[in-house]
């Protein structure tokens, strides 16, 4: 999210209500506007097509199905996301511009080659009973979601925030409409429409990229090169979103909390829709998130390297470091704030929002867990971010699986100790890593100035 710091700082000099309500809404629509719209889609075409689509257990089937494809196209991609961003700042840096359009290809070419051979293998194999258009909506879907996740964070790095959302917005609408439209076909119908809105979101972001980085070069595998890969990126981002997942992955694979849908494909009726309910929850976090970091930190971290680059004197850089200390600290504590108003809102909601989905109350004690488990991952999310702006990409790897391993282990744990325990896996393994975090930066900030000066 570096540089939208910058819009959010336009917003805050208005130094009004309406402009700190902006900044705020901004915020949240950036940091959680794509994948909201993801879920609220989803979820308005299952609602949507209750009364048409027959048997209704095939809307089961495409939301299971298209969950599954969002869950491994992300930790498929993980390991491009954050290397290929760096690899495009450092090309901006020097001035080699020609590089982001022809870069872009060349990653979403091998992307899709590495996601289309990867499908085609499990088409062949796991899913060989199930209907040639299944496997190839599903082929289709894999590899343009792929190619999606890549595209979206390069316009994130290149601060097209605005142009992301209204994209995510037109494309989930396509899909809504296109699925609705194609009920009559049943299960093929509603991939079909969530496969053409997939197609005019990627082919919507791959214009912007053309419209604003003309380029002699079409394709370029430069990015392949040994000396601009960053492995320790590549590692955090896909130990990142294994992360996020794992709980669910041992929810779909355990037996007694999970059930076959369609294939191979298994889904959690216990698990499933108080996750996914949870992270509703956490939009008001995700702002306090982007505008408390993005802004106050961001100013204080500025003005020490500037400072140590130009020579500035050591009370001044001493001073600089302790107030990008304290934004640290009341950007998490006002994050903990804000996240907590949201679990009050959550525990009053809760019980209504479940009878009007129809889900029985005896969920909520795990929706409000997960809500928890949820609004912690807003500040791991917020730490992560600090590091990464300390270029302490070791220390992210570290915790980053820390949070892989433990989610992996806590889960099973308490999958093993009962109903009564599920959720908890998932929330006690965020807090150890965010404590963990805490730690780390806590002592990396005290020798900041050492290590800025003497490790070099």
């Amino acid at each position: 999210m570096a540089g939208i710091g910058f819009e959010l700082r336009k917003l805050l000099r208005k130094d009004t209500l309406l402009g700190l309500l902006q900044a705020y809404a901004y915020a949240g629509v950036i940091g959680s506007g794509p994948w909201i719209l993801s879920i609220v889609g989803i979820l308005a075409i299952g609602l949507l097509s209750h009364a048409v689509v027959v048997p209704g257990v095939q809307i089961t089937q495409f939301q299971v199905s298209v969950t599954w494809l969002i869950a491994s196209s992300l930790i498929l991609t993980g390991a491009v996301q954050l290397a290929f961003t760096r690899f495009i700042s450092d090309r901006l840096f020097e001035h080699r511009d020609e590089l982001v359009f022809s870069g872009l290809n060349g990653v979403l070419m091998l992307t899709a080659l590495v996601a289309g051979g990867l499908g085609v293998v499990l088409a062949l194999t796991l899913f060989s009973g199930m209907g040639v258009v299944y496997r190839l909506l599903m082929l289709s879907g894999f590899v343009l979601l792929c190619c999606i996740w890549i595209t979206t964070i390069l316009l994130s790095g290149l601060k097209r925030y605005g142009a992301i959302v209204a994209l995510y917005a037109g494309g989930y609408a396509v899909v809504v409409v296109g699925a609705l439209l194609a009920r009559p076909w049943g299960l093929e119908g509603l991939l079909a429409g969530f496969v053409l809105g997939q197609f005019l979101l990627f082919f919507g972001m791959w214009l912007l990229v053309v419209w604003h980085f003309r380029s002699p070069q079409f394709v370029s595998f430069e990015f392949t090169r040994i000396e601009t890969l960053y492995p320790s990126l590549m590692a955090i981002g896909f130990f990142y979103n294994l992360g996020v997942w794992a709980d669910k992955f041992i929810f779909w694979f355990f037996p007694d909390t999970s059930s076959a849908i369609i294939g191979p494909l298994r889904a959690s009726v216990i698990y499933d829709l108080p996750v996914f309910m949870a992270y509703l929850f956490i939009i008001p976090g995700m702002a306090v998130f982007l505008v408390r970091i993005e802004t106050d930190f961001v100013e204080y971290y500025d003005r020490f390297y500037d400072a140590v680059r130009s020579g500035g004197s050591l009370a001044y850089i001493e001073t600089m470091r302790d107030e990008m200390v304290y934004a640290i600290r009341q950007g998490l504590l006002e994050i903990a704030k804000i996240q907590t108003l949201a679990l009050l809102v959550a525990l009053v909601a809760g019980p209504a929002a479940l009878r009007a989905l129809g889900i029985s109350e005896l969920y909520l004690s795990l929706f409000y867990i997960q809500t928890v488990g949820a609004s912690l991952q807003v500040g791991l999310l917020a730490l992560l971010n600090v590091f990464f702006y300390l270029d302490q990409r070791r220390i992210v790897l570290m915790l980053t699986l820390c949070f892989a391993l433990a989610n992996f282990l806590l889960t099973l744990v308490t999958l093993r100790l009962g109903a009564g325990w599920y959720g908890y896996g998932y929330c006690a393994a965020t807090l150890l890593t965010l404590v963990l975090g805490l730690y780390l930066l806590d002592h990396k900030l005290d020798h900041l100035e050492y290590e800025t000066f003497m490790l070099q």
